[in-house]
């Protein structure tokens, strides 16, 4: 006969509450029970004796029916003085943790209350501070790959803001102002490359002996820009297109920040005339000789002012009058209406550039396309001869130059390359960036605010992406800490899952005359 004694009572955990219900082992409506005892348990901890181990039982999270038998253990040595000789105490906390005990005890509501906070702890408890520890760690780690993202893109603005800075020549710390000083460099590069084109005076003379002897017939010169500069120098365009040199420059400012566009159109009479203006009539039949009308404030005669002078009958060029004059003639040939002549005061007329003829040739972006067009031009022709010249099979070329004159024919393919590379030299300056750059600020101010608004945005870009990194950085901190104070949170209630596993098996043995009682589903 097999030994029943032996075999074990297995008890799945989520059924362990209906199974001590089926058993007779529990009441029903056991809730109602613990829902009293819970209310006696909240008044009773109200007045409690000063003792280390009482505290820490009721700093638990759920005191049930062993705590109450520990304390009321405890009480039976702090309230003995209060037991009579009948062997009951007169304590009023101990007559309520006894009737506590009781309570529990009563239809083995205890026990459903134990079963109740293990199948919680199993089945909620301890399974959501998991998921919540794994959904951190989860967190954790998208956190850092996002922010490993953040500090990659950062770096990336970064350097492309530190590379746009470069190109342009400037540190990048205050950036209006560092384009804008990088105008002040600029004449001083024109300047050297107006005095570099000197070196090219010998490509230039090359290109016209070539082009002489190409047309058999003397030509202008050509690439007049390049000639005028290589002789006058990066002077105004105002000497380049009048061949004189300005008193004064009047920069106009430019058309776009112009506010009054609507404006009505002005006429210019010219510079006021000297305030002392003197009009002398001439003799007229009828008229008085000599008359003088003095407009002037101290009506004296001054020579130093302008005159008018009627004269009586017309004159042939070139006969009486002063050679200065100027003529006008009011009517017809009658000699009843005057002519009167406008003799110049002696006053040198000023020369003033304005507007874009105030500005330099190289800086005017007009005269400075025909410069680099010359440049490009030479460029061209001097490529093209030294191909021909270190082409050996071009015989037509070479019969071509048999009747050239001599400082044509002693030119050499090394001299060609060496002016070739002359010449590339500045042109080299005006296709570099920096330069461009320059040209575009020197012509646009409204090209500053874009540039500085589009470092701008990259470096905004940068610190955006640096404070998402930091951001991250920080969120992950705090899941961290979440963490760390859900550990002890998740081994406490993995804890007290094991020790009410441990008093539940062993109770339900007691009942089973000791047999082996496994509840399963509880701890992994």
């Amino acid at each position: 006969m097999q030994d029943y004694q032996n075999l074990p009572i297995d008890i799945h955990t989520s059924k362990l509450l209906d199974w001590l219900v089926d058993r007779r082992h529990c009441n029903i409506k056991w809730q109602t029970a613990v829902v009293k005892i819970r209310e006696k348990i909240s008044n009773a901890i109200q007045d409690m004796p000063e003792h280390n181990e009482i505290r820490e039982l009721l700093a638990g999270s759920h005191i049930h029916y062993f705590h109450c038998l520990k304390i009321v253990e405890i009480l039976k040595a702090t309230e003995a003085s209060t037991k009579n000789i009948f062997g009951r105490y007169s304590s009023q906390r101990m007559k309520d943790w006894q009737e506590i005990v009781c309570l529990y005890e009563k239809e083995n509501a205890y026990l459903a209350e134990l079963a109740s906070l293990l199948t919680r702890n199993v089945s909620y408890e301890v399974p959501s501070l998991r998921k919540q520890i794994s959904r951190g760690q989860q967190q954790q780690q998208d956190i850092e790959r996002r922010a490993a993202e953040s500090g990659v893109l950062s770096a990336e603005h970064q350097a492309s803001y530190r590379a746009a800075c470069k190109s342009l020549g400037i540190m990048g710390d205050y950036i209006k102002e560092e384009l804008l000083s990088l105008v002040c460099d600029l004449p001083t590069l024109l300047n050297k490359i107006a005095e570099d084109c000197k070196n090219l005076q010998k490509a230039v003379g090359f290109y016209q002996s070539f082009a002489e002897f190409v047309c058999n017939k003397h030509l202008e010169p050509e690439l007049k820009m390049l000639r005028y500069i290589q002789t006058k120098g990066n002077m105004t365009v105002y000497e380049w297109r009048t061949g004189i040199e300005p008193s004064s420059r009047e920069q106009a400012q430019p058309e776009h920040l112009v506010e009054n566009e609507d404006a009505e159109d002005v006429i210019d009479w010219g510079p006021e005339p000297p305030e002392n203006v003197n009009f002398t009539v001439a003799e007229q039949p009828g008229m008085t000789p000599g008359v003088t009308l003095d407009w002037g404030d101290n009506g004296s005669n001054d020579t130093a002012g302008w005159h008018f002078v009627t004269v009586a009958d017309a004159q042939e060029p070139g006969q009486g009058g002063d050679e200065g004059g100027a003529n006008i003639d009011w009517g017809d040939d009658s000699t009843e209406m005057p002519q009167i002549e406008i003799i110049s005061s002696g006053v040198e007329c000023e020369h003033i550039a304005r507007g874009q003829e105030a500005l330099l040739i190289l800086e005017n972006p007009e005269t400075r396309d025909q410069f680099i067009d010359d440049l490009v031009e030479l460029e061209a022709f001097l490529l093209q001869r030294l191909v021909d010249m270190e082409e050996e099979t071009d015989v037509l070329a070479i019969r071509q130059l048999q009747s050239a004159p001599a400082e044509l024919q002693a030119l050499t393919s090394e001299a060609v390359r060496s002016m070739l590379s002359a010449v590339r030299s500045p042109l080299a300056c005006f296709t570099d960036v920096q330069t461009q750059q320059l040209f575009l600020i020197l012509a646009s101010p409204r090209y500053v605010e874009r540039v500085a608004e589009r470092l701008q945005q990259k470096l905004k870009q940068a610190r955006t992406a640096t404070k998402r990194q930091e951001d991250l950085l920080q969120q992950q901190e705090e899941i961290g800490k979440e963490i760390t104070m859900l550990r002890p949170r998740l081994e406490k209630a993995i804890d007290l899952s094991r020790h009410l596993q441990d008093l539940i098996e062993a109770d339900i043995s007691k009942r089973y005359n000791n047999r082996p009682v496994n509840l399963m589903g509880t701890m992994a």
